[in-house]
């Protein structure tokens, strides 16, 4: 088919072939950045967090009229009254593992700071990066379900305890191995020591777990999202958080009974309706944002794509309304009704093929100036690529059924007077 007589035609209908092109082109440009967030944001929801997540709680719970943590008297009241939750927990049917833990990956209370290999250095030295601290127990591993890569667990002969305020040195570690790599990009961090804080006092790695999340789930943790140590400290304060780990099956059993078994150790404490949750309902929490920003965006993918089909659907139809009497000479000189099909689908595959070479380049400008503007990433070429072929199939499919109609058009309806 000689492509003169369409773009005579087309040439013609100038308005209404620029309007569709630029629909197409805004559409493309639009769909296949938000296709890219929201892949982005799928990809960031099912990250794994590094724990075992199938059969933990975390408790949250704060003491009423408790020993001020300021002084060492207080410390040791508070130690012993941490201590006396976590004997009554582990004796808990069905509970695998308890340990005290100022936070876990995902809930947004953090306490971060920077580890570096020279003492005394600040956040921004080469040679060290910010972390995310995790103070814990020798119950951690089979708590959370860590897995260690390298090194050792911790012991009890590791663990300390101090005020929540307090500052003491930090004689041995557990980190990640992103942040093994990072500090130790030669392997070998085990035994070696760091400093934390800005700190003269050395601690020295003794092991090193496979992966674990920081607390944070928002930007601003981004760039150190795998950085986490673990210290074997119980930090002693008002309020006090346990890691549950349960045998399959008996979570929600053994969460029911954390509360009245608190009580009955202590009953001067506070325990509400979101002091006991299942780490489903924290993941859940975290990405609650990113899952809603998903829908939305594909919510307006849809609408966009179903626009687009609309306009090139309405415009088709009026462009065979306009054109019956030519068709029917068409076909009164020989031209098959598949012909007159392949005579629209090739027009609408012009008009798209301008549409989609424009939004290409909408495309790309549009994931410039959000990167430029917010934490976006450069969009991969395969996604630019899938949203063409997906418009040009969208074209495609949306003017065969006018089209097809076209191309139903009787010889005689070269006879009739307009």
């Amino acid at each position: 088919m000689k492509l003169h007589p369409i773009l005579a035609a087309l040439r013609k209908h100038k308005a209404g072939t620029v309007l569709i092109a630029l629909q197409i082109a805004l559409t493309l440009a639009i769909v296949c950045n938000a296709v890219f967030i929201i892949g982005q944001r799928i990809q960031r929801v099912h990250r794994p967090t590094g724990l075992d997540e199938g059969n933990l709680f975390l408790v949250s719970q704060q003491w009423v009229g408790a020993p001020s943590a300021d002084s060492a008297d207080g410390v040791e009241k508070l130690d012993a009254m941490q201590r006396e939750d976590l004997a009554a927990l582990r004796q808990l049917p069905d509970v695998v593992s308890v340990a005290p833990i100022n936070s876990v990956p995902l809930l947004n209370s953090s306490w971060t700071g920077s580890v570096s290999l020279k003492p005394g250095a600040e956040i921004g030295d080469k040679t060290g990066t910010r972390t995310a601290y995790y103070f814990t127990d020798e119950q951690v591993f089979p708590a959370l379900g860590l897995k260690l890569v390298a090194g050792r667990a911790f012991n009890a002969g590791d663990v300390q305890h101090q005020g929540f305020r307090d500052n003491r040195p930090r004689p041995v570690a557990i980190i990640t191995k992103a942040l093994a790599d990072k500090l130790y990009p030669k392997g070998h961090a085990v035994g070696q020591v760091m400093y934390s804080d800005g700190s003269s006092a050395p601690t020295t790695i003794v092991g090193v777990v496979e992966r674990m999340q920081i607390p944070s789930s928002s930007s601003f943790g981004s760039s150190f999202v795998w950085n986490s140590t673990l210290i074997p400290t119980r930090l002693d304060a008002n309020f006090a958080r346990y890691a549950v780990r349960t045998r399959p099956g008996q979570l929600d059993a053994v969460m029911h009974a954390v509360t009245p078994l608190l009580y009955k150790v202590n009953p001067l404490r506070v325990l509400d309706d979101d002091s006991v949750r299942p780490f489903s309902d924290i993941r859940a929490k975290a990405y609650r944002a990113d899952v809603g920003m998903a829908v939305l965006m594909g919510v307006i993918c849809l609408i966009l794509i179903a626009v687009t089909a609309a306009g090139i659907v309405g415009l088709t139809s009026f462009w065979v309304g306009q054109r019956h009497k030519q068709i029917g000479v068409r076909r009164a000189l020989g031209a098959r009704k598949v012909d007159i099909l392949h005579y629209f689908q090739i027009e609408n595959l012009l008009i798209a093929g301008a549409g989609v070479v424009l939004g290409v380049l909408l495309a790309l400008g549009l994931n410039l100036w959000l990167m430029s503007h917010y934490e976006m990433t450069r969009i991969p070429l395969p996604y630019v690529l899938a949203g063409v072929l997906a418009m040009l199939a969208i074209g495609q499919a949306a003017v065969f059924v006018p089209a097809r109609r076209a191309s139903n058009v009787p010889p005689v309806e070269a006879t009739r007077s307009v």
